[in-house]
């Protein structure tokens, strides 16, 4: 179900508890959440649709990908740039890295390991960020 964007930075700016399979519509929420707004939007965590719980998902190509308890384990390739969010207006800047590994479990709560890089791992950074309760 598409649900609204939260955009209270109080809420936004509290760390998020780790999923579990109790969570499992939260996931089906964010895609549909994403979708709705994929104009606009290449990234969303479970935050800002005001559930407090480690879960993402982003855009990859033409591929929407959720991410459970997502943990960047390796990251190189310091950075600067600027970022917009759904939640917030305007932009600002931010340190990120090129090029990430990040530990999560998948939609079927699966454990994975991907590696990624540029825009992609920006944008995982970007949403691992809410789910620490860091607001750009």
């Amino acid at each position: 179900m598409v649900k609204p964007i939260v955009k209270d930075i109080l809420f936004l700016g509290q760390k998020s508890s780790p999923a579990t399979s109790a969570d499992a519509q939260v996931i089906t929420d964010l895609l549909d959440t994403l979708k709705a707004h994929e104009e606009e939007c290449v990234g969303l965590a479970a935050n800002m649709i005001g559930v407090r719980k480690r879960i993402i998902v982003f855009a990859h190509g033409p591929f929407h990908v959720p991410m459970v308890n997502p943990v960047i384990v390796k990251k190189s390739g310091p950075y600067e740039t600027e970022e917009g969010c759904l939640s917030l207006l305007g932009k600002r800047p931010r340190k990120r890295f090129e090029s990430i590994e990040v530990e999560y479990l998948d939609r079927n709560f699966v454990k994975r390991r991907g590696s990624f890089s540029g825009f992609t791992a920006q944008i995982i950074q970007h949403e691992i960020d809410h789910c620490n309760g860091i607001i750009i």
